[in-house]
């Protein structure tokens, strides 16, 4: 089925169909990169991780990653975690990949807490 909000431009966006597929392969670490209020009004439940990139705080975190994992990162709707995982391949994660906005990500049927 075609997606209008497919990107697929360098690789880095996927589609919530793609993140499916991907994480039956390989389950990687979801991280959400929007605010600690945004986390606590709802989240996906595969999430393992919140890490505001607005305020710094996944900048920092960064050097701490392991980058052979594979990362999938969300925000409300999929530019800023867009930003983090272009900034992450830019450090070398050639595995992180933007999965888009919460909503949509909800929406294609990923349960939330």
């Amino acid at each position: 089925m075609f997606n209008l909000f497919s990107r697929k431009s360098d690789g880095t966006d996927i589609s919530p169909e793609e993140f499916k597929e991907m994480m039956a392969d390989d389950r990687g670490v979801v991280i959400d990169v929007r605010t600690k209020a945004e986390y606590e009004e709802g989240h996906l439940a595969v999430t393992d991780d919140q890490l505001d990139v607005m305020n710094g705080e996944f900048t920092r975190a960064l050097e701490s990653l392991d980058k052979d994992k594979t990362y999938y990162l969300y925000c409300r709707s999929g530019n800023r975690s867009g930003q983090a995982a272009r900034m992450m391949r830019n450090q070398g994660f050639d595995k992180s990949y933007n999965v888009g906005g919460y909503d949509q990500l909800v929406r294609a049927g990923f349960d939330s807490e």
